[in-house]
């Protein structure tokens, strides 16, 4: 069984030439390579961390939220509008299910949890990582850590292999009849993830599309999320508001920081308005605080409130109704009195009270960096590759998986899928490529 390379300058030019090379060894890189390699074609891994899959082993705080149990009409549309037909034929070929079902089968059970997100059983990335990575080493491919692709090696139009520079600062080239890019964004660059493949696909003559973190932290004008820092809200409704106009809204959870908003539903949004706010556009962030209720039936929930506590101080009956950490802003914003009993206020004044617990309004400063972000927005354009195998329709022989295409989705595991499934469908292509060119008869 092959042995993981500590850098490509152990390579030996006597050993069999590899017919595909798959460069970057994430969630997308390693599906390809051993799709590949199950077609019985020589191929090789390169990945220019000292360990694979760096960026898989942290996902989803260490727990890796690996994919998602909604239906497809459901789970397609968590991507954004303009890859969702592109990703059909990957996501119909290996689905969620194809998916829970793969990594069962090589001994890591799964299991659902709120959302429909899936996890390890465990709730650890690294099991995840290890079963992938032994399945890897089961199929004979080698594995060369700690080598840096610098370009591809083109000849009329046609791949004919990549140009490598390993630990030893040395450059080598090795030749293949295919290649899968697979290297990811430039979310998380500590993992590896910091762009070169978009530097790779350009040199090729793709197109690569403005790249933004995505699914990333927001940072808030003025110091009110300082004061609610650690505070965390379920069951909010956000909706995200850019220079006026509605364009996007989302229903769960999210925390405060002390720079401004996170979790799960401003993540979602947050892919909306990155590149608005780059834009210099006014984006708002408005939070419903009770979005089961209307304004009507709040108004009554709030009148009750008042008359059943009627000598109690305002400040006592809102623990009713927010986490003791909102009060102090709630009274602030509204400008409501904290020592009116409730029989002492106003209609006007419950309507400024219920007003506020529907629309408590957040003017968005800037988003973090890719270094908080969980994924890529932007990329290789999609307009350039074939949906049905996911080759280039430039350069014959070459593939794309993964984050480096620019396609997005939610939280909630649809983006892993979506590398799993666009890494098993050119893992599968670039070995119908070769044994097509050479009729090699797969196992």
């Amino acid at each position: 069984m092959p042995k993981e390379k500590t850098s490509f300058s152990d390579y030996k030019s006597e050993q069999p030439t590899p017919k595909i090379v798959v460069i970057g060894a994430g969630a997308a890189g390693l599906m390809a390579a051993g799709q590949a390699a199950s077609f019985g074609i020589k191929t090789i891994l390169l990945e220019k961390m000292p360990k694979p899959a760096l960026k898989l082993g942290i996902t989803g705080k260490g727990r890796c939220n690996f994919t998602n149990s909604a239906k497809y009409q459901d789970f397609i549309a968590h991507f954004q509008k303009k890859s969702r037909k592109f990703l059909y034929p990957s996501l119909s070929n290996f689905s969620n299910h194809d998916l829970i079902h793969f990594f069962q089968n090589l001994g890591l059970e799964s299991v659902e949890q709120r959302g429909g997100r899936i996890f390890p059983a465990t709730e650890r990335a690294q099991d995840l990582v290890k079963v992938l990575t032994n399945w890897i080493r089961k199929k004979n491919i080698n594995l060369y850590k700690n080598t840096q692709v610098q370009s591809l090696l083109i000849h009329n139009g046609i791949v004919n292999g990549v140009l490598t520079e390993g630990k030893d600062d040395q450059k080598r080239e090795i030749q293949a009849e295919a290649v899968i890019l697979a290297t990811g964004g430039s979310s998380y660059p500590a993992t590896g993830s910091s762009g070169e493949g978009y530097k790779i696909a350009a040199m090729s003559g793709h197109t690569i599309n403005p790249v933004y973190p995505g699914l990333v932290p927001l940072e808030t004008f003025g110091k009110t999320a300082a004061c609610l820092q650690g505070l965390s809200l379920r069951n909010i409704q956000v909706t995200a508001w850019v220079e006026n106009k509605k364009i996007g809204q989302d229903f769960g959870e999210m925390v405060f920081t002390d720079f401004g908003l996170s979790g799960p539903a401003i993540l979602t949004l947050s892919s909306l308005v990155t590149e608005l706010l780059d834009q210099g556009k006014k984006v708002e962030f408005s939070i419903d605080l009770k979005p089961g209720l209307d304004h009507k039936k709040l108004d009554h929930r709030l009148l009750r409130e008042f008359e059943d506590n009627g000598k109690k101080h305002l400040i006592n009956i809102l623990a009713n109704l927010l986490p003791q950490k909102m009060i102090p802003v709630c009274l602030e914003q509204t400008g409501l009195s904290s020592h009116k009993t409730g029989n002492q206020i106003t209609s006007k004044e419950r309507q400024r009270l219920r007003n506020w617990l529907k629309d408590f309004k957040w003017r968005i400063r800037t988003y973090r960096s890719f270094e908080e972000a969980i994924i890529t927005l932007g990329g290789i354009s999609i307009k350039e590759i074939n949906p049905n195998d996911l080759s280039s329709k430039l350069i014959s022989g070459l593939y794309f998986a993964g984050e480096v295409l620019d396609i997005a989705g939610d939280t909630g595991g649809f983006n892993l899928q979506a590398a799993f499934s666009t890494g098993w469908l050119a893992g599968r292509s670039a070995a119908r490529h070769v044994i097509a060119n050479q009729q090699i008869t797969p196992d």
